[in-house]
């Protein structure tokens, strides 16, 4: 793990912690830049809601004790599971400039293989059609990516779903998560 977060979206709160373990209120979250799976010791008071931003750089924590360990995806509760849709939504409509660089700058991965085929739902065909249009002119946006490429499956849809993928550990090469 290279790249630390500043920020979790939290996906659950456990105010007595996980059974078995200390009682203690616990958050899991999701890093907002590299999408690092965190669980978190909150103060005393604090009880976040899901998709709650908080902050957990370095230096003084407001809400945060500290960060208790990385997980893993299958570490997730059922709940943190679920929020996790609602969480990568938003952080991938906040950072949409970034994943559309991606479109406009994404290389092969292997002399036979583009990083646009690791994505969910792209084949060669697709992937031709997204550097033919990008010869055109850079992507503007999601919705510049569907337009010039209409049969392509939704950019954003795309993006959620590879995270996700790569969170679980099912790639041999991650495109987004450090």
């Amino acid at each position: 793990m290279s790249g630390k977060d500043e920020y979790i979206k939290v996906l659950d709160f456990l105010e007595h912690g996980r059974s078995g373990e200390k009682d203690e209120p616990i958050a899991q979250g999701l890093g907002t830049e590299n999408f690092n799976l965190l669980e978190v010791v909150m103060r005393e008071d604090e009880r976040p809601k899901g998709g709650e931003e908080i902050y957990i750089g370095e230096g003084e924590r407001e809400k945060v004790k500290y960060i208790k360990t990385k997980l893993e995806h299958d570490d997730l509760t059922g709940s943190a599971r679920s929020e996790m849709k609602y969480v990568l939504d938003a952080l991938v409509n906040e950072q949409e400039d970034e994943f559309v660089e991606f479109f406009n700058e994404a290389t092969p991965v292997t002399p036979r293989r583009h990083a646009f085929e690791l994505l969910p739902g792209i084949g060669s065909k697709h992937m031709q059609r997204l550097l033919d249009e990008r010869e055109k002119g850079d992507f503007e946006s999601f919705e510049d990516i569907k337009d010039r490429v209409s049969s392509l499956p939704e950019p954003k849809k795309v993006v959620k779903d590879r995270i996700i993928e790569e969170l679980k550990g099912d790639v041999k090469t991650n495109l987004f998560i450090s």
